[in-house]
């Protein structure tokens, strides 16, 4: 049983499904991989899953929380992308160099798709038209694409002759059959010219399942509110996104993915905001939209992670926003590694939190560590420890100003807690 005001975590663990299939090359070495969104453990595309909602969620609660590299092992990644998706430029989400951006057979506004991916290849993003069944549709996009994905069928000799006409007509572009089912088939194709195979005879695809925390939905449609403006107010952006453990996860990745400097170490919210710029974030805000993501009900622990981050922010107010702002991060950073079950010194790498906030979650190392483990001996009663601490931190104050610090940090934590669940 809980003492009475001591917060009593109850981690809510959310698991989120993903499967990937590999290519293979003509001597059957592994290729790539091709990721698939899924949403239990049937592996299977779940029915009444639009293609938009399937891009969103793959990205959302694969590609920016885990990571691509993750996913497939340094290997390229194929992976599907709605129309919408395209033409709100997602591909910019990630880094071309180990991406093909897969067209869905079922894709519409081909003409804008086109004239889409001519600009996104001047980038160095490579395309694959998925399920190419011949029609005269495709036409606008078939001298763009890298790759031409055709399906098996019986007989062979039809999908055989199928690849000599796009080889003789599109050189330069590599052929992929999917759907392969048997030896025989497999040798057929390959004596016809196919670059690449893909189906059940190599390997079904495989299931990864992982602990993941979602976004609520308020905080979602706040800041689509945000993105309305011509001009996105960061600081309204960095306010939004600080109340939602989710959404901080997610930001701090993408600004890591997006960088491509392995030098780079976020710090705050705002510099992880400011970082990534307007194009960027109106990007992953329409992510969320577009893939129908939120809970309407947050866990305790994000009301944990909120009380902890405004506590310490207003401890370390009377020095600099800045180190005000990192306590704000390193409070909600905290109960990270309860929602994701996962280790905070894994969770400490994962974000590049660099040395001062890393040390801080790990060892309580420096005033932002002194002041998380100040918020967790308020949180346990151990006012002995409480005062020790606050000597260190801010000798000035007494033990009256944690009290009322603390008060105000859980009204902060219920009053934005009370805005998701009514949104819901």
């Amino acid at each position: 049983m809980a003492k009475e005001g001591v917060l009593e975590p109850i981690p809510k663990v959310v698991t989120q499904y993903i499967a990937r299939q590999p290519i293979f090359d003509a001597e059957q070495n592994l290729y790539a991989y091709e990721l698939l969104y899924r949403d239990s453990t049937d592996n299977a595309f779940p029915m009444g899953t639009t293609d938009g909602q399937a891009t969103g969620r793959l990205f959302f609660n694969a590609l920016m929380l885990i990571g691509l590299e993750k996913l497939v092992a340094n290997f390229p990644a194929f992976i599907n992308f709605s129309s919408d998706a395209l033409l709100e430029g997602f591909p910019k989400l990630l880094q071309p160099s180990n991406t093909v951006i897969e067209i869905v057979e079922r894709a519409d506004k081909i003409a804008e798709v086109a004239k889409r991916v001519k600009a996104l290849k001047k980038e160095g993003y490579l395309f694959a038209l998925d399920d190419y069944d011949g029609d005269e549709k495709w036409q606008p996009l078939l001298p763009l694409v890298n790759y031409i994905k055709l399906e098996v069928v019986e007989p062979v000799i039809k999908t055989n002759m199928e690849i000599r006409k796009l080889k003789q007509l599109y050189p330069d572009v590599k052929i992929v059959v999917e759907r392969i089912e048997t030896h025989q088939q497999f040798l057929q194709l390959k004596a016809a010219g196919c670059d690449l195979f893909q189906g059940f005879f190599f390997s079904r695809p495989e299931m990864l399942s992982y602990s993941n925390i979602e976004p609520s939905k308020l905080a979602v449609f706040e800041l689509l509110r945000c993105t309305s403006n011509t001009n996105i107010n960061f600081d309204q952006v960095q306010q939004k996104v600080s109340r939602d453990v989710g959404l901080t996860a997610r930001v701090l990745k993408l600004a890591n993915a997006r960088s491509g400097n392995k030098n780079l170490v976020i710090k705050s919210i705002s510099q992880a905001v400011t970082y990534l710029g307007e194009d960027a974030m109106r990007q992953f805000i329409r992510v969320l939209a577009l893939g129908e993501l939120g809970v309407d009900k947050p866990s305790e622990l994000t009301k944990t992670g909120l009380i902890r981050a405004y506590f310490i922010a207003s401890i370390l107010s009377l020095g600099s926003k800045e180190i005000a702002e990192q306590g704000y991060l390193v409070g909600l950073m905290s109960v990270l590694d309860a929602i994701l079950d996962i280790e905070l010194d894994a969770i400490a790498k994962e974000f590049t939190l660099g040395a001062d906030l890393s040390s801080a979650l790990l060892s309580f190392d420096g005033v932002l560590g002194g002041a998380l483990q100040l918020v967790k001996a308020v949180e346990e009663e151990n006012w002995p420890l409480a005062t020790k601490l606050l000597e260190t931190i801010r000798p000035a104050s007494g033990i009256d100003e944690v009290h009322n610090t603390m008060l105000s940090a859980r009204k902060y934590a219920d009053e934005v807690l009370a805005s998701m669940i009514a949104s819901g």
